[in-house]
């Protein structure tokens, strides 16, 4: 069927006129619209959509506004990058177990990609996965891994030929965070808080049904995730930006202004125009599960927006900037960036341009990929990976 905005519009009204959201448990409702075809339109039939075009999910959302929701901020991780990774080289039996209580909330999902040694050169990962039968052994540590201390389920990188260059033997996995020797650690940010973790990996079984794509195809199958992940970060739309908030406090506070200070919000202002009209047009472009680097520019233009729009908001401000809620040690569930005060925004901000890859690399990627300018010098890109230095 060739799905059109009528269409889809008419699908949503019968799923509601056939599930009363207020006489149906939460979840049910939320299993039974995944079942519909309404959870992410752009998915296949059976797999919680409707094989339509990706820009028909708002017709969706907005007849089923008001109705229960999948928390997506408490599952960005699945939703943004599990989920298309595991469309994309997950077997069928793997889509179909997972991708219901991935969208659903049910199961939350974590990232094992960063390392203490690999972090902007991911590629030189040390955590090692040997097989054992129908089993791989993994050890290792991973490190900056949000939710870890409440997800069932992560997307791991691990090196299984340490005798290949470093981008060639990789595998992708599903890691169950509830296997015997998986460790997590909370790690305590400038926030006060710890939504990132360090998970230890210490001989922990993983059945082959677990991999994701081919034995030494991990770099591939992982650059759809950090695709999709730089998408996800950058140029996800949300009710209310940053630039609103800190438009919000030049209204309000007419005493703290300055020209100078004006000036820069209008710059901020015709940036943050510039690139909500460019991640709209990224989002037309995009083929289901398959982002290109394009996403790269989105996210390295939202971490410096962010960081940016944080520090204006605090200088507008001046002392009550400085205030902070709660300095409470906890270990949240989700990020409420524009649900807290401004002093934490401020902080938070900074790690914009290190999560979702750095800056730096972002900037790489978009003046090879995306601008065709040389490559940097690599010289261990032939080289063994267990003959790196480290």
């Amino acid at each position: 069927m060739a799905w059109d905005e009528a269409a889809v519009e008419e699908r949503a009204r019968a799923f509601l006129a056939e599930h009363d959201p207020a006489e149906m448990d939460r979840l049910d409702f939320l299993r039974a619209r995944f079942d519909a075809g309404l959870a992410w339109v752009h998915f296949p039939e059976g797999l919680g959509g409707l094989g339509a075009r990706r820009d028909l999910q708002p017709v969706v959302e907005r007849e089923l506004a008001g109705t229960p929701g999948n928390r997506p901020g408490r599952i960005a991780i699945g939703l943004g990058m599990a989920a298309p990774t595991i469309l994309a080289f997950g077997t069928d039996e793997q889509r179909k177990r997972f991708l219901r209580p991935l969208w659903t909330g049910e199961e939350v999902w974590c990232q094992l990609f960063s390392e203490p040694g690999a972090g902007s050169d991911l590629a030189t990962l040390a955590t090692r996965t040997v097989r054992d039968g129908d089993e791989w052994i993994v050890d290792g540590q991973k490190v900056w891994t949000s939710v870890a201390h409440f997800a069932r389920w992560a997307i791991l990188v691990a090196r299984t030929d340490p005798d290949v260059p470093k981008h060639r033997g990789l595998t992708y996995f599903v890691c169950d965070m509830r296997a015997p020797g998986v460790e997590v650690r909370p790690l305590r940010q400038i926030t006060g808080e710890a939504e990132f973790n360090e998970v230890f990996l210490t001989g922990v079984r993983l059945p082959d049904s677990l991999r994701l794509g081919e034995v030494g195809d991990g770099w591939r199958v992982a650059q759809t995730t950090l695709m999709n992940e730089r998408v996800a970060i950058g140029g996800t739309p949300t009710k209310r930006a940053m630039i609103d908030v800190v438009a919000e406090t030049w209204r309000s506070r007419p005493e703290l202004r300055t020209h100078a200070l004006h000036q820069r919000l209008l710059g901020l202002w015709v940036d943050s125009e510039i690139m909500r009209l460019t991640a709209a047009r990224l989002r037309e472009q995009l083929a289901a599960g398959h982002p290109g680097p394009e996403g790269s520019g989105m996210k390295l233009a939202f971490a410096r927006l962010h960081q940016e729009l944080s520090g204006l908001e605090v200088e507008l401000l001046r002392e009550d900037g400085l205030a902070y809620d709660d300095w409470t040690f906890r270990r949240p569930e989700s990020v409420d960036f524009l649900g807290r005060e401004a002093g934490y925004r401020y902080l938070r901000a900074k790690g914009n341009s290190i999560e979702g890859g750095t800056s730096e690399i972002l900037r790489n990627i978009l003046a090879e990929r995306v601008l065709g300018l040389p490559s940097e010098p690599r010289a261990d890109k032939d080289v063994p990976w267990k003959d790196l230095p480290r």
